[in-house]
């Protein structure tokens, strides 16, 4: 991977998708799934089984931590070819790289990893969102931290692998209004060519 490249790989593209194997790897996505559904299933179970806050506050964010350092460092490599971390420069200044596999480093990805890995990521990030409207209407501001965390946790990882795939140097606004506009001009084509066939038909 070159450093600070804009990412070559996209949501979609055929020639970028393996769709002969479902799983290329099962264990990775056994984890990428496992450590963010465990702090879930942890936040909504620990008021029937753990009386303890601090213990229910410690098993929940170390569920988050590990879900964190296994996306950021091992299934968003293996999974959709993408990786982005940070360093320090001799200067002290922080650099932040976003990288995708290119070139002769270039693996395909398969279908169903691909669609696991993104939208557990942004299904995980809304439900932390909702949580945090949940606590608030409840009253229950003890919880509020650890909701904040995982909202933090899953919404970096997103973050930075939303910038990995359109580019490093791209605002989410123009992705976000490039993509709704490919999608709406796809919709512009096919329905064109559906009326020439009814035309061509009568």
């Amino acid at each position: 991977m070159d450093k600070g490249d804009d990412i070559a790989l996209n949501f979609g593209e055929e020639d970028e998708l393996d769709r002969r194997q479902k799983f290329k790897h099962p264990l990775a996505v056994f984890f990428h799934m496992f450590f963010r559904s465990a702090a879930i299933v942890l936040y909504f179970m620990c008021d029937f089984f753990i009386d303890s806050f601090v213990t229910s506050f410690v098993m929940i964010v170390i569920m988050l931590s590990m879900d964190f350092w296994t996306v950021k460092n091992v299934t968003g490599r293996l999974l959709v070819g993408l990786r982005w971390w940070n360093y320090v420069d001799d200067d002290g200044k922080s650099n932040w790289v976003y990288e995708a596999r290119k070139g002769a480093h270039k693996k395909k990805v398969t279908v169903v990893e691909a669609r696991i890995f993104w939208l557990s990521l942004v299904a995980c990030e809304i439900i932390w969102i909702f949580l945090i409207f949940s606590t608030l209407l409840r009253l229950r501001f003890a919880w509020l931290m650890i909701v904040l965390v995982g909202t933090a946790m899953n919404g970096a990882n997103l973050y930075g692998y939303i910038k990995c795939k359109y580019g490093a140097n791209k605002k989410l606004s123009t992705v976000a209004t490039g993509f709704l506009g490919k999608q709406l001009w796809t919709s512009m084509l096919s329905m064109g060519k559906s009326e020439t066939q009814n035309q061509t038909q009568q």
